[in-house]
């Protein structure tokens, strides 16, 4: 017989149980709120690939184009690919990304930033850094043939609005 042992305290991890053990939150009781969420994130690379990208002359055709695609696919299956995601009825998603030339400080790089938004009981922060990331893979998926040195970086929420939780903006 074991020991009688306290029982462990309550997480502030929402996905764990008084046990533990992951289990999706129940969301069932919470109100339906206008919530949006806006993640970004870049990718660098080379200039000769950024200017691929810009004139539109990459081997596997608009780049950008098919990246915006990606990331709002992936914004819809994020509960496919996140085990404890809520599947959520999304009202918009929209990608956008942003060139930025070599500098004497930094590469060239592509930024992109998606925000999503959906009226419901729980928010959009992983549809939106789901989006971000499968945008820019896209982009590494199309140019890597000329730069297979391209970095991904920088990707976080930039901010959450809607729910209990409130606002938040992240800190430059």
């Amino acid at each position: 017989m074991k020991p009688d042992r306290p029982a462990p305290a309550a997480s502030p991890l929402t996905h764990f149980d008084a046990q533990g053990q992951a289990h999706m939150v129940d969301v069932g009781a919470k109100a339906a709120t206008h919530r949006v969420a806006v993640a970004g994130g870049r990718i660098e690379m080379q200039p000769e690939t950024l200017a691929l990208i810009e004139q539109g002359t990459a081997k596997k055709g608009d780049v950008l184009g098919i990246a915006r695609i990606a990331g709002i696919m992936a914004a819809k299956k994020t509960s496919e690919l996140i085990p404890l995601c809520h599947p959520l009825a999304l009202s918009r998603v929209a990608i956008e990304f942003e060139a930025a030339a070599a500098s004497g400080t930094g590469a060239a790089a592509v930024a992109c930033t998606a925000t999503v938004e959906t009226t419901g009981p729980t928010g959009v922060e992983m549809e939106a850094l789901t989006a971000v990331n499968v945008a820019l893979l896209t982009i590494y998926d199309m140019c890597k043939a000329a730069d297979r040195g391209m970095t991904i970086t920088g990707v976080r929420l930039l901010e959450k609005r809607g729910g209990k939780s409130g606002h938040f903006v992240a800190a430059d």
